[in-house]
C-alpha cells in the first residue's frame, strides 16, 4: 500500500477566493444567526443565475424536499413516486410525512427516471383510484432528467413534479437551467457539491405562494403575532447568514466550476475510453450535464478488474472513488416498498464507479488517477 502521496478526494470543497470577503461583511453586520442580508442576497443571486423567480435558502437539500412535500399537504396514506437510483436524502423526506415511497427504475440512455415506467406506475395507481401525491425525480450525477416527458405524464392527473436538482446546479435542460418547469426544484450545497455553503439547500419555484409557505414552515411556522403563536408544526430549517455568505462567493464561480468538471470528464474519457470494457455515463441529447461526478461502468466480461477491485486499487494509491448509488429499493430500510423495474439501476450499482472529480485537481493529479486506473486494469499494483 502506498500512502505517501497526498490524498485525492472524490469531490472536496473548492473555494473561489471571495467567500471570506462576504463572510467578513456578514460578521461586520453582526448577522451571524439564521437569516440576514446575505441570505437575501444569496436567494436573489441564485434566482438570477437559474432563472427561477422564487428561491428559499434552507439548511439542507433534504430539508428543502421535506418542505416541498409539506407545502403539498403530503401525509399518511399518500404515495410518492421517486427515482430509485439516488441518495437516500432524496427520498427519506417522504417517510418524514408518513407517506409511502414507490420507486421507479432508470432509463438506460440517461440513467435518470424511466418515463415509460413512470407512466406505467401512474396509470396503475390512477386506475386503482390512488393518484400519487407527487413525483420526485433526481437529476443524477449532474444530468437533468427529461422534465418535459415527465410533465406530460404527470399533468393529466394533476401530479406535481418535484425536481431533485441537488446534483445538477449549473446543468442545462434544453435552453434553460436545471430544475425549471416543475412544481418546485431543490438544490444542495453540501460540502461535496459543485458549490457549497458548508451545508445548505435551496427550494426554487415559479409560485410565490409555495416560496412563502416554505419560508414560514422553515421558521417554526410562526404566525404573525407579537408573541409566539403557531397554528401548524414547523421546523428550524433556515440557512445561516454566514453559510449564505459562503454561497454568495461560491455562486460567482459556478459557471467556471461546471466547465472544470466537464474538462475533468473529458480527460478521463480521452485516456480510458479506448480501453475495452469501460464506458462512461452517457450525456442526454436534450441538455448539458454539469458532470458533478464522472462515472464509469466496467463490463465484467471484458475487464480484468471489477469496480470493487478498482476501488480498492485506487484506495491503495490514496485515491478516493465510490460505487454508484445503491438503489433505494435494495436498501434494507425500504425492503417492503414497491418498485417499477429495477434491473437497470441494479446493474449500474454493480458495474459503476465514481471517479475523483474535484475542481481543484491539477493536471498532475488527474494523470496520477488515470495512471493508477490503467495499472489496476492491467493487474499491476500501485506505484
Amino acid at each position: 500500500m502506498t500512502q505517501t502521496q497526498k490524498r485525492i478526494f472524490l469531490s472536496p470543497p473548492h473555494m473561489g477566493g471571495s467567500e471570506l470577503d462576504f463572510i467578513h461583511t456578514a460578521f461586520e453586520s453582526n448577522y451571524v444567526a439564521p437569516l440576514g442580508p446575505m441570505v437575501d442576497a444569496f436567494e436573489r443571486n441564485f434566482s438570477t443565475f437559474t432563472g427561477i423567480p422564487h428561491c428559499a435558502a434552507l439548511s439542507s437539500g433534504t430539508a428543502a424536499l421535506h418542505l416541498a412535500l409539506r407545502t403539498l399537504g403530503t401525509g399518511p396514506g399518500d404515495i410518492v413516486l421517486a427515482s430509485t437510483l439516488t441518495f437516500i436524502g432524496s427520498v427519506s423526506p417522504i417517510t418524514f410525512t408518513g407517506a409511502q415511497p414507490v420507486f421507479i427504475d432508470s432509463d438506460t440512455e440517461t440513467w435518470n427516471m424511466n418515463p415509460d415506467l413512470l407512466a406505467e406506475a401512474v396509470a396503475g395507481y390512477a386506475a386503482a383510484g390512488r393518484i400519487p401525491r407527487a413525483v420526485i425525480v433526481t437529476d443524477l450525477y449532474g444530468q437533468c432528467a427529461d422534465y418535459d416527458r415527465l410533465l406530460e405524464i404527470c399533468a393529466p392527473h394533476g401530479i406535481p413534479l418535484i425536481i431533485d436538482a441537488a446534483e445538477s446546479a449549473g446543468a442545462r435542460y434544453r435552453n434553460r437551467h436545471a430544475g425549471t418547469g416543475g412544481y418546485c426544484s431543490v438544490f444542495s450545497f453540501n460540502g461535496n457539491k459543485i458549490i457549497t455553503t458548508s451545508g445548505g439547500g435551496m427550494l426554487c419555484t415559479d409560485n410565490p405562494a409555495v416560496a412563502e409557505k416554505t419560508r414560514w414552515l422553515a421558521q417554526q411556522a410562526r404566525d404573525p403575532a407579537p408573541y409566539y403563536e403557531h397554528s401548524e408544526i414547523g421546523y428550524n430549517y433556515r440557512m445561516s447568514n454566514i453559510c449564505a455568505a459562503i454561497g454568495c462567493g461560491q455562486l460567482e464561480v459556478l459557471a467556471r466550476r461546471v466547465a472544470q468538471k466537464r474538462a475533468i470528464c473529458e480527460h478521463y474519457r480521452r485516456v480510458l475510453e479506448p480501453r475495452e470494457g469501460i464506458a462512461f455515463m452517457p450525456e442526454a441529447p436534450y441538455g448539458q450535464s454539469s458532470r458533478w461526478l464522472t462515472v464509469i461502468t466496467l463490463d465484467p466480461a471484458r475487464c480484468r478488474c471489477t469496480p470493487e477491485g478498482l476501488r480498492r486499487a485506487l484506495e491503495d494509491c490514496n485515491i478516493e472513488s465510490r460505487p454508484v448509488w445503491k438503489p433505494m429499493h435494495m436498501q434494507p430500510v425500504f425492503k417492503d416498498c414497491r418498485v417499477f423495474g429495477g434491473s437497470v439501476s441494479e446493474r449500474l450499482f454493480h458495474t459503476g464507479l465514481c471517479l475523483p472529480s474535484g475542481t481543484a485537481m491539477t493536471g498532475q493529479d488527474l494523470t496520477r488517477v488515470t495512471d493508477a486506473i490503467l495499472r489496476a486494469l492491467d493487474g499491476q499494483p500501485c506505484e
